[in-house]
C-alpha cells in the first residue's frame, strides 16, 4: 500500500498541475516549460552528503561528474535525463542521477544531450553514443558502464544500446529504465486505463511531444520507440514503473519484447507510484526503497560482466 507521504506528495502534484493550467502558461513556449521544469528540480532536495560534482565537455555536450570518496574507481553509470527529449537538464536530474550512483558505488557521468524540437530525433541518440564512444576511449571498460535513464532519458538509452549493437561496439553491462517512455504511438491501455490516475502526464501532452521529437520520421521507429525493436543482444535491463502513470504498458511491453529477445529482464510495477517517483529520494520512503534495488541491481551486473 502506498505510504502517506506518497498520497500527500500525489495530491501536492496534482494542484501543482492544476495550478499552473489557470495560470495560463503558454505550452508552445518551450523556454519556459524547460525554465519551470529546471526550477522544480531544483527544490527536489540537495545533492547526498559527500557528494564531488565537476563539471566538463563531452563533444561539446555540457556534463556533470558525480561522484563519493567511496565510489569505485573505473565503475560508472552513464546517466540519460527525462523530459520527453524537450527539456530536462543537469539541474533536473542532478539529485537523482547523484543518489543512483551512491547507492551503485559508481561515478556517474550527466550529459545534456540536444533537445527536440531544435534537434529532433535522431540527435538525442547521437549524442547519447558520442559521450559512450568517449567514456571507452579515456580507458573505461564496456563491462564497468551501465546505461540508466528516466522516462525518455530510459527509451533513450534502449535506441542508443540498439545503435551500438548494430555498429558492432561493445556494450553496455546493464541497462536501467525508470519509468521508460518507449512506445511513442501511445498504444498501450495504461494510456486510458490511468488517464484519470496520473498526476503529471496526459496522453495529449505525451502525443505532442513524441510528434515534435519523432520531426518526419514514423513513431513506430524501432529507434523511436523500442518496443517495437528486435532487441536481442542487448544487456540485462531493469526497470522501474507505477501503478498511476499512463506510461505502465510502455515499462510492461518493453520487457515483454525483451524477454521474447532472449534478454534477461527485472520488471516491477510499484502499486501506487506515479511517473518517475524516484525523483523524491529525499522526501518519499517508495522512492528511497526503490533506489535501493538499482543500487543492489547496478553492482550485480557490475560483478556479473566482469566476472565475463
Amino acid at each position: 500500500m502506498p505510504s502517506i507521504q506518497s498520497l500527500f506528495i500525489e495530491k501536492m502534484i496534482k494542484l501543482s498541475v492544476k495550478r499552473m493550467a489557470k495560470k495560463g502558461i503558454r505550452k508552445t513556449e518551450m523556454e519556459e516549460i524547460r525554465q519551470r521544469f529546471n526550477e522544480f528540480g531544483a527544490k527536489l532536495g540537495k545533492l547526498p552528503k559527500g557528494c564531488n560534482r565537476e563539471s566538463c565537455k563531452v563533444g561539446g555536450l555540457y556534463s556533470e561528474w558525480l561522484s563519493f570518496t567511496d565510489t569505485k574507481g573505473g565503475k560508472v553509470i552513464l546517466y540519460l535525463h527525462g523530459g520527453a527529449y524537450e527539456y530536462g537538464s543537469a539541474d533536473t536530474h542532478r539529485v537523482l542521477a547523484a543518489r543512483i550512483g551512491k547507492a551503485s558505488g559508481a561515478k556517474v557521468l550527466l550529459p545534456e544531450y540536444r533537445l527536440a524540437p531544435e534537434h529532433p530525433f535522431p540527435a538525442a541518440v547521437e549524442d547519447a553514443v558520442l559521450v559512450y564512444h568517449w567514456l571507452l576511449e579515456r580507458g573505461y571498460e564496456s563491462s564497468n558502464i551501465i546505461f540508466a535513464g528516466d522516462s525518455a532519458g530510459a527509451g533513450l538509452c534502449i535506441a542508443a544500446a540498439l545503435t551500438l549493437r548494430e555498429q558492432n561496439d561493445p556494450l553496455p553491462a546493464a541497462v536501467i529504465c525508470l519509468s521508460p517512455w518507449a512506445d511513442l504511438t501511445s498504444s498501450g491501455e495504461s494510456y486510458e486505463k490511468n488517464r484519470k490516475l496520473d498526476p503529471y502526464l496526459t496522453p495529449e501532452a505525451v502525443r505532442k511531444a513524441a510528434a515534435m521529437y519523432a520531426g518526419d520520421k514514423p513513431l513506430n521507429h524501432p529507434m523511436i520507440s523500442p518496443v517495437f525493436a528486435d532487441l536481442t543482444d542487448l544487456p540485462p535491463l531493469f526497470i522501474q514503473a507505477g501503478s498511476h502513470e499512463i506510461l505502465q504498458s510502455d515499462a510492461e511491453k518493453l520487457a515483454a519484447q525483451a524477454r521474447v529477445a532472449g534478454v534477461e529482464v527485472t520488471l516491477k510495477i510499484w502499486e501506487g507510484m506515479w511517473h518517475v517517483w524516484q525523483i523524491f529520494g529525499g522526501l518519499l520512503p517508495e522512492a528511497r526503497k526503490a533506489i535501493r534495488e538499482i543500487g543492489h541491481f547496478a553492482k550485480r551486473s557490475f560483478k556479473n560482466s566482469t566476472i565475463k
